[in-house]
């Protein structure tokens, strides 16, 4: 059923400009420029607007109805639905930081289904600058003769986004690189945007005390003003570098810091496509299965061993390039926002991560208790697994189950998930975060949901065995005796878990509710996979697998 129409009151009219009025004059009190200031209050008009109708339009299509009834849920998802069509017309209304907002949210686990759907459309595409302006940015920071570092810049370029756009340019040396610079007035409307946010919450909160997202607009603020430090962002990628320099499937731009100020990143230049990009990946002959299994594996490591994570990994941030030992490697772009975990939080969540692959419901509610979510810890394995706290596997659940989920999900309230989002620790928040953009980007790769379980998993095990940081130390065998031994011995007591959490997960697989005719292609089609990749311990360890669950004794 479409979402009925909304009108509210005439009367509110006077109040909606009086709110315009008063957010616009504090959001444009430090601006010298007219033309600023207009193009600030009508900005500012246009989320004021959409603030306001949609505050009204909750009070009134939900007033008199029953929390727990059927029509409020159907009422109030109407609403959200709405609402969340009012913000995406004013997001790309007002564009830059408003685009920006929209997709934060849509990254929000906190928030309804309807609003994450509808503002996940938005593209943080803009209209580039000419390089006019761009050369004066260049200048300020690079000196005025800055052309004459390089052989050639591209006056097009070849990317631009709400913050900055990318050119592409060739060093004397022969080295091709990207520089990334930043527009010289963003500063001051990321402040003027994020200031009108902050007031507009901060309104809501103050009339409806029930408001429980206070802490959006500060939150935010809070990454968005990172991203406008290029030196960080340098930072950041140098040490994800370090992390991953023995790893030959991933590849992160080399640092050119001579010609990288706060406002000028200069960077190696990669050429390649977005992750997601099925049409590219069938071109150069690569499965999106192993392009998929490599990216979970690529942060996995981050969450479960660095304990150091990239927080925006959408697909523009990824690109596959056509080289590789694999015939493809990732590379991993756009270092302004990472999250470095706390030690003691990286060991509980490879500890959970094991409970909630093995059933173990004690386990997993003990975590989810000294994590802060108390009754809803309940709900962790809906999270990350799919199933319930009752289900027997990982992998999947019966249909008996699924009816069973529904029913007790169809009971909470958003004002439940909320609280929920709110007792937990902001690490947890932002794995969530990043674990939700990741799903979202190797969807239209129909891939198993056991390649990101399994690959999880084996990471968490090897986590919890490995201090955060000994991490490259555990990884780098033969750099010192004492090293290279615990190497092998916490890579072999790792892998003996992996193989038994691994069993009983497939053992799940084959003994769930699919049919037997399903079962028997999902396994061809695995081992076929397994194969093709020459993998030779994965090739021993399935076949070992399949060989037990056709004798089980074989093993014994």
């Amino acid at each position: 059923m479409a979402p009925k129409p909304f009108h509210f009151p005439a009367k509110r009219t006077t109040a909606i400009f009086l709110l315009t009025a008063a957010t616009a004059a504090i959001a444009t009190a430090n601006s010298d420029d007219l033309s600023s200031q207009i193009h600030g209050i009508v900005r500012t008009a246009r989320a004021v607007s959409t603030v306001t109708s949609t505050v009204v339009d909750y009070e009134f299509s939900l007033r008199g109805l029953q929390k727990h009834s059927d029509q409020y849920r159907h009422t109030i998802s109407q609403v959200h639905q709405r609402s969340a069509k009012r913000f995406l017309k004013l997001c790309e209304a007002n564009k830059g930081f408003y685009v920006k907002a929209g997709q934060f949210i849509a990254s929000q686990k906190v928030i309804p289904r309807e609003y994450s759907s509808t503002l996940s459309v938005l593209q943080d595409q803009v209209s580039p600058l000419p390089f006019e302006v761009i050369e004066k940015v260049l200048k300020e920071n690079l000196g005025p003769d800055f052309s004459e570092k390089f052989l050639s810049i591209d006056e097009r370029p070849i990317g631009a986004a709400s913050i900055a756009q990318v050119h592409h340019a060739v060093l004397k040396s022969g080295q091709e690189v990207a520089i990334k610079v930043q527009y010289p007035w963003i500063e001051k409307q990321m402040h003027f945007d994020t200031r009108t946010m902050y007031f507009l919450s901060k309104t809501i909160g103050w009339l409806y005390p029930q408001y429980r997202f206070g802490w959006l607009p500060l939150a935010f603020a809070k990454t968005v003003s990172s991203e406008l430090d290029f030196v960080q962002e340098a930072r950041n990628s140098e040490r994800a570098a370090k992390n991953f320099r023995n790893n030959k499937m991933v590849r992160i731009p080399h640092v050119f810091w001579e010609l990288t100020t706060k406002q000028v990143l200069t960077m190696q230049f990669y050429a390649g496509h977005k992750i997601d990009d099925l049409d590219f990946l069938n071109q150069i002959g690569v499965d999106p299965e192993k392009v998929a299994k490599s990216l979970f594996e690529l942060f996995a490591e981050m969450i479960f061993v660095h304990g150091y994570m990239h927080g925006d990994p959408h697909p523009g941030n990824i690109l596959v390039s056509p080289e590789g030992r694999n015939g493809f490697s990732l590379v991993l772009l756009d270092h302004a926002v990472y999250r470095e975990l706390d030690e003691e939080f990286r060991k509980d969540f490879c500890q959970l991560w094991e409970a909630l692959v093995l059933k173990d419901s004690k386990k997993t509610m003990w975590f989810g208790e000294r994590f802060g979510a108390g009754k809803y810890s309940r709900y962790l394995p809906i999270i990350f697994t799919g199933t319930t706290i009752e289900s027997k596997y990982s992998s999947g659940m019966s249909l008996k189950e699924k009816e069973s989920m529904k029913h007790e999900l169809k009971s909470l309230l958003f004002e439940d998930l909320s609280s929920f989002m709110e007792s937990m620790p902001p690490d947890f928040i932002a794995i969530l975060r990043v674990d939700a953009l990741l799903r979202s980007t190797i969807r239209k790769m129909d891939v198993s949901r056991l390649i990101r379980l399994l690959t999880y998993t084996k990471y968490a095990v090897y986590g919890r065995l490995c201090p955060k940081l000994d991490g490259e130390l555990c990884k780098m065998p033969g750099t010192n005796v004492y090293f290279a031994v615990k190497a092998v011995f916490l890579s072999s007591i790792s892998t003996l878990k992996y193989i038994r959490i691994l069993i009983k997960v497939l053992f799940g697989a084959i003994f769930d509710s699919t049919p037997w005719q399903q079962k028997v292609k999902n396994v061809q089609n695995y081992l076929y996979r397994k194969i093709g990749s020459s993998d030779f311990w994965g090739i021993l360890v399935h076949s070992a697998f399949l060989l037990f669950c056709i004798h089980p004794n074989a093993l014994f």
